[in-house]
Parts: structure tokens; C-alpha cells; sequence
């Protein structure tokens, strides 16, 4: 009797498990691939860029986040904030840090997905090529737009540029968070890249040509609209190119409930969105569309936090196949975290941090009333507090 016990329940953790566990497999073994060479076509007429920047109530940063984009930009992509319900000064530092500024107010239309919808829509109005999406909150590297227009004139039609989350406080807490920020927005699209898999839209740093948009309108206005609008893409057959060496960044936020809201909202987001497509996806997929395999596996994978507990668990159950299992599982994360620390800075202090991994996987378990309250919210914007 007890042992059909263990035996049912090492079956209910690996059931749970396996789908994370194998997309870390693929993306992690294939980020580790040595690197191809690049093939560029100099001499291509790139798409007349539009930059779009979400903003509300946003003045602290967005100067910040204009001036840079005017630097990447030298000048020649257009750069266009949408001032979304904004009771603050947005509108007047965007025009001071010399963006056009485009003012959308409807309460009625909350969340950055309307946003998005109002800017891109005005973007194909006047004539743009194609559109870049870049957070009000955020800086983007010098490179940035020169090797998006580079992809567009290589055949790309989507892309993601590496989006990184900078932390500026010495706590171990916000550490890890920017250590997991960085698995999930650079080894698993970096990965899937070099497997020739779309690399998926992280909501701040991707682009695309206007006909995509017209092919595949953008009507995604959940928390997580980037991964909603993803799977619209992918339903509609095109593929998500990633650019590594193009950098966005953003600051984490600066306090521990700035970090519970952000964290409790991204995921509970991707549960709700989990809801809505797993049962879609599956179906296409046993019809026979296996490129819809690698974002069904994505969308069903626990969060990282609590598949590592569920495999300790496998582990210490006294049953000899989920026990290897268990261990070979949480090999695979160890490797995949630890190419996550390589890839950012501070590898070795980051190696010290990672002993206070139990205390941040207790924090998730916490935020889980926060998860599912999110999962069944609608979206709204709601800004974190950053220096």
C-alpha cells in the first residue's frame, strides 16, 4: 500500500516536472553549441524604423530611455512615445529629450497592451517599415537599432533583442531574481535560436516589419501580452529571430514589494495565459503542427522555484526511477543556471549567492495567494518603483 503511494506520487511529480525539465534540455544544450558564423548582406535598404514607447506615467526615466534611443538611432529611426493615461509630466520630458509624442487617453483602455495597439496602428498610418517596441523604463545599447535594421536586412521578420534586468542593490534576494530574469530572457531564446525555433517576444526590445503586423494584427492585452502575442505569431507560422549582441536593459525593482508585484504579476499572468492556449496547442500539435511543440512545452513548465522542489522531493522518494530521474532532472537546471551566471556579470559572487537559493524558493511558495489572485486579474499598468 505505501509503496503504490510513493510510486503514484514520484508519477505526479515527474508528470509535473517532465515539461520543464526537458525545455531546459533543448535550450540549454544548444546555447552551449559553439558559435556560427554570421552571414550579414551589406548594402540592404532596411525598413523605415518607427521606435514605439509605451509610457505611464513615466517621467522619472523617460528622458533617459529617449536619450538613448536617439543615440542609437544617430538620428534616422523615429522615435514615438505613446503618453497612455498619464496624470505626470511624460509627455513634456519625452519632447524635451526630442521624441514625438502621441497622447492616448481612455481609462476605459487600461494595460500596455492598448498602448501598444494605439502606437503600432499610428506607426502603419505613417508609413513605417517596421516597428521596435522599447519600455519607458529602459536604456538600450549604442549597437541596438543598427543591428535591428542589420536583421531586417538579413530576411528577419520578427526578432527579440537580449532584454538583461540590471541589479542595483546588494540584496541576495534581487540577485537571484536577476540570475532567473536572465535563463528565461537569454539562454531559452538564445537556445532556441540555434535550433531554428522562434525565439519568443519578451515585451520590451522586439520588432517586426508592418507586414507581419498587418498579417497578424496585434490584439494581446493581458498582463503578459509579449507571450500572448508569441503564440499568435507561431499559430501564424513565422519565427522570432533573436539578436544577442543588442542590448536592453532595465533596473529591477528597487524595493522587496516592488520585486513581490512584479514577480506575483509576470506569473500569474503566464497562468492565466496557460489556461486559455494549453488545451489549443496540444490539439495542434497531435494534428501534426510539431513547431507548436517547443512553446507548448515552454507554457506548460512549472515555474523554476517550484519544479526545483518538486524534483528535491523525487530525489528522497524510495522509489529507484523517479529517484534517478530526480537527480538527472536537477542536474539539467543546475547546468542551465550556472550557464545563466556565465553569461552575466560576477560569475564567481554570483556562485556565493546562489547558497541562499532555499530562502528564495521559500519567497515564491509565498507569493503563490499574490500568483493566483494575478492569474485572474485583468491588465492595468502598474508602475515599480526604480531609481
Amino acid at each position: 500500500m505505501i509503496e503504490t503511494l510513493f510510486i503514484s506520487v514520484g508519477a505526479v511529480l515527474v508528470i509535473a516536472t517532465l515539461p520543464l525539465v526537458l525545455e531546459l534540455l533543448l535550450v540549454t544544450s544548444a546555447h552551449l553549441l559553439p558559435s556560427r558564423e554570421r552571414t550579414d548582406f551589406p548594402g540592404c535598404d532596411a525598413p523605415v524604423l518607427t521606435v514605439i514607447v509605451p509610457a505611464h506615467n513615466e517621467e522619472l526615466l523617460i528622458g533617459r530611455s529617449v536619450t538613448s534611443l536617439q543615440k542609437s538611432s544617430r538620428g534616422k529611426a523615429r522615435i514615438l512615445v505613446i503618453a497612455h493615461n498619464c496624470q505626470d509630466a511624460t509627455s513634456e520630458e519625452a519632447l524635451s529629450a526630442g521624441a514625438e509624442v502621441l497622447v492616448y487617453n481612455d481609462p476605459a483602455a487600461s494595460g500596455k497592451g492598448h498602448a501598444l495597439r494605439h502606437g503600432l496602428k499610428q506607426a502603419v498610418l505613417d508609413g513605417a517599415g517596421a516597428v521596435l517596441v522599447i519600455d519607458a523604463d529602459s536604456t538600450v545599447s549604442e549597437n541596438l537599432i543598427p543591428a535591428v535594421e542589420q536583421a531586417f536586412c538579413d530576411g528577419a521578420e520578427v526578432l527579440q533583442c537580449r532584454y538583461e534586468m540590471e541589479n542595483v542593490t546588494e540584496r541576495a534576494n534581487a540577485a537571484l531574481t536577476s540570475l532567473a530574469f536572465r535563463c528565461f530572457t537569454y539562454i531559452r531564446p538564445h537556445g532556441r535560436e540555434r535550433l531554428g525555433l522562434s525565439a519568443g517576444i519578451l515585451g520590451n526590445g522586439f520588432a517586426m516589419t508592418t507586414k507581419v503586423l498587418e498579417e497578424v494584427p496585434y490584439e494581446a492585452f493581458s498582463v503578459v501580452e509579449d507571450l500572448e502575442y508569441h503564440l499568435h505569431l507561431v499559430q501564424s507560422g513565422k519565427r522570432v529571430r533573436f539578436i544577442q549582441d543588442a542590448v536592453v536593459s532595465a533596473q529591477l525593482p528597487v524595493s522587496h514589494s516592488g520585486q513581490t508585484v512584479q514577480r506575483s504579476r509576470w506569473e500569474g499572468g503566464r497562468l492565466r495565459v496557460a489556461r486559455m492556449w494549453l488545451g489549443p496547442l496540444l490539439k495542434q500539435v497531435l494534428r501534426g503542427r510539431l513547431a507548436l511543440a517547443e512553446p507548448l512545452l515552454d507554457l506548460a513548465g512549472l515555474p523554476m522555484a517550484f519544479a526545483v522542489s518538486a524534483l528535491v522531493v523525487a530525489c528522497l522518494l524510495p522509489v529507484d526511477a523517479v529517484r534517478i530521474y530526480g537527480i538527472a532532472s536537477l542536474a539539467i537546471v543546475v547546468l542551465h543556471v550556472l550557464a545563466a551566471a556565465w553569461a552575466g556579470p560576477h560569475f564567481f559572487r554570483t556562485l556565493r549567492v546562489l547558497a541562499m537559493v532555499p530562502l528564495y524558493i521559500l519567497w515564491k511558495f509565498l507569493l503563490i495567494p499574490k500568483l493566483l489572485r494575478s492569474s485572474g486579474a485583468q491588465a492595468a499598468w502598474v508602475r515599480t518603483a526604480r531609481q
